[in-house]
């Protein structure tokens, strides 16, 4: 057997976000049993939004930005990415593709079947009643931080199961 002294840092943190991820996954789909797919999608965004005001000044006070404003274009792009890498696990975040479009707008992408909630509410057979969790739970740390943006598709039904991918813009606006 090895101590935990002797495992590997990456290791604990994919055991650690996996372990979350099933979490999340089982808690979904406890409710969704219980209550309907329904009542699951509206619990699921009432806890995202409750969650992420903690959440996002969190991830603001481990990445140093706790206090300020994330003022410019590159200071978002740099938070959404940090602060994914430090929430999922490798194996997920690998999956998460983050580009600059134009001026103030970030695309974003899971690779095709990738995202990890389309994978588990699929392998549940509750993708055809699934409302995206991940995009509004990023939609939330924006708000939490007072950024003004646009999301673009707005949040609702699974992309990858709807559109066969998963990917859009967060378009950002300043004021100058």
């Amino acid at each position: 057997m090895r101590s935990i002294s002797s495992i590997k840092k990456e290791e604990i943190r994919d055991l650690l976000g996996k372990g979350w991820l099933t979490h999340d996954g089982m808690w979904f789909y406890s409710v969704c049993q219980g209550l309907g797919i329904e009542r699951a999608n509206t619990l699921n965004k009432v806890a995202i939004k409750s969650m992420s005001v903690i959440e996002a000044q969190r991830l603001a006070d481990v990445l140093g930005v706790g206090g300020k404003r994330l003022a410019t274009f590159e200071e978002i792009k740099n938070f959404l990415l940090e602060g994914m890498e430090l929430i999922l696990p490798y194996s997920v975040f690998s999956k998460f593709h983050v580009s600059i479009l134009s001026k103030n707008v970030l695309h974003w992408e899971w690779a095709n079947g990738e995202c990890f909630a389309y994978k588990g509410m699929k392998r549940m057979g509750l993708i055809d009643g699934y409302e995206c969790g991940v995009v509004y739970r990023i939609e939330c740390w924006f708000q939490n931080l007072g950024l003004k943006f646009n999301s673009i598709p707005e949040h609702g039904k699974c992309l990858m199961y709807e559109k066969g991918y998963c990917s859009g813009d967060f378009e950002f606006f300043f004021d100058d």
